[in-house]
């Protein structure tokens, strides 16, 4: 038996810029970080030579290319695996459609998972670059790179996406007491609404085939170098800015990214004193987050009471392998 252990990301400035439309001209950059709440793949070997995979629903076939769920199925048929595997999931919060990168999280366990029933070792390169190959190549999603890379390699990262497809993962290096404050003054909550982030990152896809999008978004990548700049010179005096400011720039993109009820709650976050803040993943629901002093968390919390709060901690170990029995 396989247990595999990977987690969500919280993603802060210059997210859309790993869009394929966008790198594919100049580079992209998020920074962001892997989360403690985390997705878990159990992999066993299937006695009857079947494949059965339990995530909402159950699907039990005779043969790989019967698998309905894609991901699944390009993952079993990239690492070889005909048949004779049971293989199911679990996350630690609502995850479908929350903005927190679950798809990518899945595949990136998944790969992890497989890789080690196979007992072979993938590494985190290995893992996040194969996710995007099957979640953007082989589905055809629409979506970016950036949620792979973060939760393959974990931690604060500034990740650059290069207009040849390759990806860097820069570690953010700072004070642990620094990254301490930030996690003390980070607030998130779940709106309770969720959404498919392919239609709306498909918006901002074709969004960028205009000069002013385009700009708005070389601001956002701008702003993720501004940030590592910051947090490296040991100083979180204006992250509040620089998240408001991407904040904003974001939801110029397209229609689909914040509307009058989203606008009002980030409104009402920021008059009770949060400094900056944003929707997390594509827009239009999932999780809001906001950075504001510890003291003023209450009255945020206050303002926002038909949202639900959810702490976050940051994560630094990535994708793993928590327990690995091997099979003949």
């Amino acid at each position: 038996m396989i247990v595999s252990k990977t987690p969500l990301r919280m993603s802060f400035v210059g997210g859309g810029s790993d869009l394929p439309a966008f790198y594919r001209e100049e580079v992209g950059a998020v920074l962001s970080t892997s989360i403690d709440k985390y997705m878990y793949i159990c992999v066993n070997k299937k006695f009857d030579g079947r494949i059965r995979i339990s995530y909402t629903r159950t699907e039990d076939v005779e043969q790989r290319q019967q698998v309905e769920h894609p991901l699944v199925r390009e993952a079993l048929d990239l690492v070889g695996i005909d048949g004779g595997i049971e293989i199911a999931s679990m996350a630690d919060i609502p995850s479908k459609g929350s903005g927190l990168g679950s798809s990518s999280t899945y595949t990136v366990g998944l790969l992890n998972a497989l890789y080690a029933y196979r007992n072979q070792f993938a590494s985190k390169e290995k893992l996040a670059r194969q996710a995007c190959e099957i979640e953007i190549d082989r589905c055809g999603e629409p979506i970016g790179k950036q949620d792979q890379y973060a939760a393959a390699y974990g931690g604060l990262n500034l990740i650059r996406f290069h207009p040849d497809d390759s990806v860097s993962v820069d570690p953010v290096i700072c004070k642990p007491s620094l990254l301490q404050e930030m996690e003390d003054s980070t607030l998130v909550f779940f709106t309770g609404r969720t959404r498919s982030a392919s239609a709306v990152l498909a918006s901002q896809s074709a969004a960028m085939k205009t000069t002013d999008r385009r700009a708005l978004m070389r601001r956002m990548v701008e702003l993720a170098f501004e940030m590592k700049e910051q947090l490296e010179s040991g100083t979180l005096d204006h992250l509040g800015n620089l998240l408001d400011e991407n904040w904003r720039l974001k939801a110029q993109l397209t229609a689909g990214i914040s509307d009058p009820q989203i606008d009002a709650w980030y409104a009402a976050g920021m008059s009770n004193g949060a400094l900056g803040g944003k929707l997390l993943g594509a827009g239009n629901g999932g999780f809001m987050m906001f950075y504001a002093p510890p003291a003023r968390h209450a009255a945020i919390t206050a303002a926002l009471s038909d949202l639900q709060p959810v702490k976050f901690r940051f994560d630094r170990t990535g994708a793993q392998v928590v327990f690995y029995q091997p099979t003949e």
